[in-house]
């Protein structure tokens, strides 16, 4: 029987981040558990994190199941094919060849030279209610090892997400990890042991992670950095709205948009992301995201943009990471803009959107 998180920890070396918010020196991995983070069905969307300063904001991102190679179309999907969760037999991604860890897969942190982070925030999450189902406690629980580094555990320190529906018991949690960000080089993280479950049915399994990083760097134009995080199905015309407030930007402003979901199955249209400012919507797309089907299991960036990740699944079966150019979205100058996220066919869930856009021309 595949052994929980918690079993695990107690035979793997590792560091507990979550300790203390200073960096304290940890105790031992044995030492009495934490208490497990709290947990709510829904989580209304809030400002995470705000700044005006020279600078971006970056992700690395992942995914943590795939469908198993057994299946004749696995690779041609996994290279892009148009496939849904609940099609398969799903599997984990387990890269890391360590037998202490039963998932785990790497994504790239990219930086300019010069940058200075000042905020990095560790999202995890996906459905529970495929297969064997582990404890309750073990979804606010996920292992980070930073580029040349050892794993180290990462507690939830937020009220988690945790809702069944649809045929699903999903969920999202998430860590600030500033500090382990800022003292390590670019490159390559690796996330492990997250709580996801692996098999087959309708509601499909899925799963994966989002490291989401605010920088500062003096080459850089001064933009409005603000991170949105909360935990809501879209199954509603409305879906979830982020309201850009008391952000001065100019007409014309360029920057960029990111999100994270869970569930979105490719070839199922009714999903969007649009940005309505004065008059002016605008719905984004690009060669991997149609308008139409923006939540359709992608982790994707601007061209030319696109850092490192393995595996680099075309088709991650349920689990998105997208970042958008804003292009001329806005049009206008103002202070009041909205972005709206939706799924009118999709089970899907939305996690997390931040923006970075430009405060001069």
């Amino acid at each position: 029987m595949r052994q929980t998180l918690g079993q695990l920890l107690r035979h793997a070396t590792v560091g507990v981040l979550a300790c203390a918010a200073l960096w304290a020196p940890c105790g031992s991995v044995s030492a009495a558990p934490a208490a497990p983070a709290p947990e709510a069905e829904g989580l209304a969307f809030g400002e995470r994190y705000r700044a005006l300063q020279h600078g971006n904001i970056v992700r690395a991102a992942n995914s943590s199941a795939t469908c198993r190679p057994q299946a004749s179309s696995c690779r041609d999907v996994q290279g892009g094919a148009h496939a849904v969760n609940g099609d398969f037999d799903m599997s984990y991604i387990d890269v890391d060849k360590d037998p202490n860890t039963y998932n785990s897969s790497r994504a790239e942190v990219r930086l300019p030279a010069g940058s200075r982070v000042t905020y990095a925030r560790l999202y995890w999450g996906g459905n529970l209610l495929v297969g064997e189902q582990k404890p309750a406690a073990d979804n606010e629980r996920v292992l980070i090892a930073e580029p040349g580094g050892d794993y180290k555990e990462v507690l939830a320190d937020t009220v988690v997400g945790h809702r069944v529906a649809d045929g699903a018991d999903a969920f999202q949690a998430s860590a600030d990890v500033t500090r382990l960000v800022r003292d390590s080089e670019p490159g390559l993280y690796t996330v492990a042991q997250l709580n996801v479950a692996g098999g087959r049915s309708a509601a499909g399994a899925w799963g994966g992670w989002t490291l989401v990083v605010a920088y500062e760097n003096a080459e850089e134009p001064l933009r409005h950095l603000s991170i949105w995080d909360g935990f809501a199905p879209l199954g509603s015309r409305e879906g979830t709205q982020f309201p850009l407030r008391d952000l001065p930007f100019p007409a014309g402003a360029g920057g960029r948009v990111g999100l994270v979901a869970y569930n979105g199955d490719r070839g199922t249209t009714g999903d969007s992301l649009v940005l309505t400012s004065g008059d002016t919507t605008t719905a984004f797309g690009d060669g991997a995201n149609p308008v139409d089907d923006v939540l359709n299991s992608t982790i994707s960036d601007p061209r030319g943009a696109a850092p490192s990740r393995v595996p680099a699944y075309a088709n991650t079966l349920g689990y998105d990471s997208d970042v958008f150019a804003l292009g001329q979205a806005l049009p206008n100058a103002g202070d009041r803009a909205t972005f709206r996220l939706t799924s009118q066919h999709d089970a899907a869930w939305a996690g997390v959107l931040f923006a970075a856009v430009d405060a001069r021309r």
